[in-house]
């Protein structure tokens, strides 16, 4: 079929934004920092090889992802699990074995993101989510998601830890920044695509704290949790999430042109 061929409206590979986008993107984001805790130090795997192993899987869980020609919530959603450990993992491997702090690595990764949103916008002419339906938009799209990830868990370290705001503040911090860029964005001052591509950077060090708060010890600021139960929750509540958008096909939305290129 040629492009004068195809039809107008396209599936979209991602999810349109509905609460139950947002609730599961805070478990997602929750479950990547403390699985990665899990994998790497109550396991005893290490940083090095926990990442080798949850890139390896990464990358199978996109090539899966990229060969669906809509959004299938089970696979999209296990994508960015694995994409939320992986980037937690890319942090905390500069900063725990290569010694980075905190203080360069978040503005390294904010500085990445911004040139990829920056190639995207060059290329496609348009950020927005609502027409991810080519492979190069798809490419740019999880790309974004991976440094939202890396720059949200060092971002949340810089706020709970190197200053030392503790766990749950800087939680509450993120979220109260969140519900301002809500009320911007409902009041009409900010544009749709700028103020989900913020909400969706900030909510990663939002869950990344409330993850820490859950699962680190009593004596670190934290409810002592655990990573395994903490991790078990989570991904129980995320499965029982795909499963409603699965049977209800919330989330699901066409594209309104035709891809180019």
């Amino acid at each position: 079929m040629t492009a004068t061929t195809r039809p107008d409206r396209i599936p979209n590979r991602v999810p349109q934004v509905t609460w139950d986008f947002w609730v599961i993107k805070l478990l997602a984001v929750t479950v990547g920092e403390t699985a990665a805790d899990f994998l790497s130090q109550t396991l005893g795997l290490g940083l090095p090889l926990t990442s080798l192993l949850m890139s390896a899987v990464l990358v199978l869980s996109l090539i899966w992802q990229f060969r669906q020609k809509a959004y299938v919530p089970m696979v999209y959603w296990t994508a960015v699990v694995l994409i939320s450990i992986v980037g937690t993992l890319i942090s905390d491997n500069l900063v725990d074995n290569l010694g980075f702090p905190l203080s360069f690595t978040t503005p390294v990764f904010a500085a990445a993101l911004a040139a990829t949103f920056i190639a995207w916008y060059a290329v496609e002419r348009t950020l927005s989510i609502h027409a991810i339906f080519t492979f190069r938009r798809e490419a740019f799209y999880w790309l974004a998601i991976l440094f939202t990830f890396a720059l949200g868990t060092s971002a949340g370290d810089q706020l709970s830890e190197g200053l030392g705001l503790g766990y749950l503040t800087a939680g509450a911090v993120y979220g109260a920044v969140i519900a301002v860029i809500a009320g911007a964005f409902y009041a009409g001052w900010m544009n749709g695509v700028l103020a989900f591509w913020l909400a969706y950077i900030l909510t990663r060090p939002m869950g990344a704290s409330f993850g820490d708060y859950l699962s680190q010890p009593l004596a670190d600021g934290g409810l002592g949790l655990g990573t395994v139960g903490t991790s078990a929750l989570f991904l129980t509540a995320i499965a029982a999430t795909v499963v409603y958008m699965s049977l209800s096909h919330d989330g699901e939305e066409a594209a309104q042109s035709s891809p180019r290129g």
